[in-house]
C-alpha cells in the first residue's frame, strides 16, 4: 500500500529509532561558534530537540529554537511551518551554529512532498510504539497475576484445582490481549468509494463533493483510519498528459477532504495518478471512458483500534 519512498523512509526511521541510543551510536558534537550545514533524517524529537542522521549514519542533536526560520522549499521562497512539523522519518536541510554539543538551526529546509511521506510514516509508527508500551504492561500485570494464583495454588492443597483454573483463564487473556495488539497495524478496507470527472477536468462536481462528504464523515467516526486516493484518466489523448491529470485529480480529493473537512495529513496513507491504467471499463465506448476518468478513496481501517468495524469482502469494494 505505502509507495517505494514510503517504504524506505520508514526503514531508515525503524532503524534509527532503534539505534539511536546504543552505545556505539556515532553522536556529533558541534564546536562552540561553528558554523554547519547538515542533510539527513530526523530519526527521534522531543520537544524543541531533534535528532538528525546523515548519509555516513552519524548523529547530531539539534536545538530548533522559536526564533529558527522553518519552511518548506519553493520557487518564491516556500510557506512558513512550525517547528512542531519536524516529525521523525522527515528528510531535511539544516543551517546553524554549534554551541559545544548541539547544533542550534537558524534555518531548517524540506519538500512538501517529503513532509507528507514523514507525516504519513509517523502515523503508522506512532500506534507501533504504543502498543508496544501496552504490551509490557500487560504482560507485567498478568504475570502478578498468575504469580499470585500459583502462590494461592500451593498454600491451599484442596483448592489445586480450582486455582489452576484461574491461572488459565489468565493465560488466555495474555493471548487474548496478543492477538488484539498484533492487529493493530493491520489494515482492511471498509469500503471504496468512486467520484468521476468531465473530460480533461480536475475540478470536483457537486455530486462527487456529496460523495466524499459521506466518506470525510465514515472516516471521521473511526479510530485508527488512513485514506488511499488514486486517480485515473480514461484512454483519449497524450499518455504522459493523462498521468499528470489523473495526479491532478487525487490532489483535488485530498484537499477538499482537508480543507473541507479538516481530515490530518497524517492520515492520508498513499496517493498517486495512473493515468490510463486500470480501467474499470470500455475506452471505446462514451459510458465506458465516462467510468474511467475517476479517482478511487478507499477507507482502511486498523483490525485492533476497530474490533467491531465489518470488513466489507474484496467483491464488494471493487
Amino acid at each position: 500500500m505505502f509507495s517505494k519512498k514510503i517504504l524506505t523512509s520508514l526503514a531508515i526511521l525503524v532503524f534509527g529509532i532503534s539505534t539511536v541510543f546504543a552505545q556505539d551510536a556515532q553522536v556529533r558534537n558541534v564546536q562552540s561558534g561553528q558554523k554547519m550545514k547538515l542533510k539527513g533524517v530526523v530519526i527521534a524529537k522531543d520537544n524543541e530537540k531533534i535528532v538528525v542522521r546523515d548519509a555516513n549514519g552519524i548523529d547530531t542533536n539539534v536545538l530548533v529554537n522559536p526564533n529558527a526560520s522553518v519552511k518548506t522549499k519553493g520557487t518564491f521562497g516556500g510557506d512558513t511551518v512550525p517547528a512542531t512539523s519536524l516529525v521523525r522519518g522527515l528528510n531535511l536541510e539544516i543551517e546553524g551554529v554549534g554551541d559545544g554539543t548541539n547544533l542550534v538551526a537558524s534555518k531548517v529546509r524540506f519538500n512538501k512532498s517529503d513532509l507528507r511521506t514523514a507525516q504519513a510514516i509517523e502515523s503508522r509508527v506512532n500506534p507501533v510504539e504504543g502498543r508496544m508500551s501496552q504490551a509490557e504492561q500487560n504482560a507485567e500485570r498478568l504475570s502478578g497475576q498468575i504469580d499470585e494464583l500459583m502462590a494461592v495454588s500451593n498454600a491451599a492443597r484442596g483448592g489445586a484445582k480450582s486455582a489452576q483454573d484461574s491461572a488459565d483463564a489468565a493465560i488466555a487473556g495474555v493471548n487474548a490481549t496478543n492477538e488484539r495488539i498484533s492487529s493493530l497495524d493491520d489494515y482492511v478496507v471498509q469500503n471504496t468509494s468512486t467520484v468521476t470527472f468531465k473530460v480533461g477536468s480536475a475540478i470536483l462536481t457537486e455530486e462527487a463533493k456529496v460523495q466524499l462528504d459521506q466518506v470525510a464523515t465514515a472516516a471521521l467516526a473511526l479510530k485508527g483510519y488512513t485514506l488511499e486516493v488514486t486517480g485515473f484518466t480514461d484512454a483519449t489523448g497524450n499518455a504522459k498528459k493523462n498521468k499528470v491529470l489523473s495526479q491532478k485529480r487525487a490532489t483535488a480529493v485530498i484537499e477538499y477532504l482537508v480543507e473541507t473537512h479538516n481530515i490530518p495529513l497524517r492520515r492520508i496513507g498513499t496517493t498517486y495518478g495512473f493515468g490510463a491504467a486500470q480501467a474499470v471499463a470500455d475506452n471505446t465506448s462514451v459510458e465506458g471512458r465516462t467510468q474511467n476518468r475517476r479517482v478511487e478513496v478507499k477507507l482502511l481501517v486498523s483490525r485492533g483500534l476497530n474490533t467491531n468495524v465489518e470488513v466489507k469482502k474484496a467483491e464488494e469494494n471493487k
